[in-house]
């Protein structure tokens, strides 16, 4: 059955609303262009899309709220739930599943109590699994609020699930200071990080490990860490069980 009427927002949140939504909308020739940014601005008020969101949005830009909902539920950003400060995404796609991302995953649902898509019992992480964030040199790679956490083991993964819930300071790999969902919604509909040490914030994930190549060439993979632990790769199987034989090489092949 189709839902009542969503209610509309107090006031003086609306009030704040539309003159941040009517500075979006003049940036650009058609009005319904705006759609993106304004789904990122009343995520910004509630933590993800709600139905007085997308009613908000239908009325300032002329549109049904049928087509503001086809928009918001087919871009993975915008968040159809109520959910956490930050959203733990793990990459399991590819390289990154094969450097240890599977496991990682398996391990922070394990250790949080969730599963994919799931919220802390304490509203601080939800955790997800993400696709692939073009940060394969790097991999395994977690991020929180889309800042980059490169180089990730199932327990530096652990590590910053704990700082985050505890309150503690955590500092991506690179990029800038890390801030809450919502205040990344805002940014991502438009408004500077007005934040002091934003923008010197920059940082590196240092040179790229190129591990995928090595191991596509048959070259023995570098342990991580000074003790050689951490390092994660799935043997690869035939029919006849796991081998260690990882093909030829580029020269073998010719």
């Amino acid at each position: 059955m189709p839902a009542l009427p969503a209610p509309d927002y107090p006031a003086e949140v609306r009030a704040r609303l539309e003159a941040d939504a009517k500075e979006v909308i003049a940036r650009y020739p058609g009005a319904r262009s705006a759609l993106l940014p304004l789904l990122h601005l009343v995520q910004a008020e509630e933590g993800h899309v709600t139905r007085t969101g997308i009613r908000f949005c239908a009325e300032l830009l002329d549109l049904t709220t049928a087509e503001v909902t086809a928009v918001s539920t087919f871009y993975s950003m915008y968040r159809r739930k109520p959910s956490g400060d930050y959203q733990v995404g793990v990459c399991t796609n590819t390289l990154c599943a094969v450097m240890g991302g599977d496991e990682i995953f398996e391990e922070l649902k394990e250790h949080l109590g969730v599963d994919n898509g799931g919220t802390t019992e304490d509203g601080t992480v939800t955790l997800e699994h993400i696709e692939c964030n073009a940060a394969c040199d790097f991999a395994p790679v977690v991020m929180v609020n889309w800042e980059f956490f490169d180089n990730q083991t199932p327990e530096s993964a652990v590590a910053l699930v704990d700082d985050l819930r505890a309150g503690r300071t955590v500092r991506p790999t690179r990029g800038a200071p890390l801030c809450t969902f919502k205040e990344t919604a805002r940014m991502l509909a438009g408004f500077p990080d007005e934040r002091p040490d934003a923008v010197a914030a920059t940082g590196g994930a240092g040179p790229a490990s190129l591990i995928g190549l090595r191991l596509a060439k048959g070259e023995a993979a570098p342990a991580r860490g000074a003790d050689g632990a951490g390092h994660i790769v799935a043997p690869r199987t035939t029919t006849d069980g796991p081998t260690d034989e990882a093909g030829p090489t580029a020269e073998e092949g010719e």
